[in-house]
């Protein structure tokens, strides 16, 4: 996330998703699994989309605008899911400047064909493969949220002279101890058949 500060708007840029990893663990009421959004999955929901708009934390009251109101432009490359995004709103300039800006979000509905399930052969959790998706939001996360995806940093600037740099994802990597971290033979995946199989019917 790159942030360039201005007196009336912050000009963002940066990777909202990078495609062909998993997330950070995410709990479900079936238990912890991962997200990984495919190569080409948000070229599919950008194709069809007509809006997508731009949020602070997901927040449906904290509308900072989208693609039709000419302020948000998105795009998949070989990373995965790119923004820009120029925001007038004074809480998020504030924000800005004050270095509380920590990542991207996104929200977005399943497609009728657009899920698989498959287990992580490192930890044993079930993995949801999406490929195809409606994208409905991006939204800038300050420091109330924690994005679902590591390793984002944050480079912000005034007026092209960089002013603070941090990185955010405070190590979000998975926190398993290495003694307690099953390998693939020790794990009894039949316990998370019946898991998939709902998962697939949500």
């Amino acid at each position: 996330m790159d942030i360039i500060l201005r007196d009336d708007k912050v000009i963002i840029d940066g990777y909202v998703n990078a495609v062909d990893r998993n997330s950070k663990p995410l709990m479900s009421r079936l238990g912890r699994f991962f997200e990984r959004i495919l190569p080409g999955a948000f070229k599919k929901a950008l194709d069809r989309a007509e809006d997508v708009r731009i949020l602070l934390d997901h927040n449906m009251e904290r509308d900072l605008g989208g693609i039709k109101d000419g302020n948000l432009t998105l795009e998949e490359d070989a990373i995965g899911l790119k923004a820009h995004a120029e925001i007038t709103d004074a809480e998020v300039i504030r924000s800005a400047r004050a270095g509380d800006l920590v990542g991207w979000s996104f929200g977005f509905y399943d497609t009728e064909d657009g899920v698989e399930m498959s287990l992580d052969a490192d930890t044993g959790l079930p993995v949801r493969k999406v490929s195809d998706l409606i994208l409905e939001e991006v939204s800038l996360l300050d420091r109330a949220m924690t994005p679902a995806y590591a390793g984002t940093l944050v480079s912000v600037r005034n007026d092209g002279k960089q002013i603070s740099y941090s990185e955010t994802s405070e190590d979000m990597e998975l926190r398993y101890e290495q003694s307690e971290q099953p390998s693939a033979d020790d794990i009894d995946y039949s316990v998370y058949e019946s898991m998939i199989e709902e998962m697939k019917g949500d």
